[in-house]
């Protein structure tokens, strides 16, 4: 496990070893008004690791979940049924509460994954959808990138984009990627490339 890093007041940002990816992956802790949010944990600090909400982009980052003991387990609705047939209870769906601390949920062309935004923080927190420089599956040293197409299902490039354009009507700053380097200033201009 790496450093865990203040990204911004009450935000931080860690990174832990993932065995089937087989390098870092970045997970996020936000202080609220509602308790501490972990979103996609691996492996979380000792001081990180009693949450009081897990929030899950995407069913695949079910990461350390199983051993935490976190009141509410937060996923979108498609992605329930798959978490609870790998042992995750999912306590509420993103789509019928207001998410704590205000934090919100976008849906992405990528069935069953969302976005979360941190607006205290004006912070993206990103599953698979968009990739930082250096992730796999083919590094590069762009800022923030699609997905591969494969990843998508049926979906196409265009439509990821599309539904990933009404998070240009936030004040971005950060964009939090658990694949890659996090974007952690000039996040806006970097989804604005990506989205173009």
């Amino acid at each position: 496990m790496s450093q865990v890093d203040l990204v911004a007041p009450r935000l931080r940002r860690w990174t832990a070893w993932h065995e089937e990816w087989r390098e870092p992956v970045g997970s996020v802790a936000v202080d609220t008004d509602g308790g501490l949010v972990l979103i996609d944990p691996l492996d979380p600090p000792r001081g990180l690791a009693h949450p009081d909400h897990v929030l899950l982009t995407v069913y695949w980052h079910i990461r350390s979940v199983p051993e935490l003991t976190a009141d509410e387990v937060w996923s979108s609705r498609r992605g329930a049924r798959p978490l609870q047939n790998r042992g995750v209870k999912v306590t509420q769906k993103v789509e019928d509460d207001e998410l704590p601390g205000g934090i919100r949920a976008f849906a992405t062309a990528r069935s069953s994954e969302v976005v979360y935004w941190l607006p205290d923080q004006n912070a993206l927190v990103i599953g698979d959808v968009l990739l930082g420089a250096g992730a796999k599956p083919r590094p590069s040293d762009e800022r923030l990138r699609l997905c591969p197409q494969g990843w998508l299902g049926k979906a196409t490039h265009e439509e990821l984009r599309q539904s990933l354009r009404p998070l240009l009507d936030l004040p971005v700053q950060r964009v939090l990627v658990s694949h890659g380097e996090p974007v952690v200033r000039g996040g806006r201009k970097a989804l604005e490339q990506v989205l173009a």
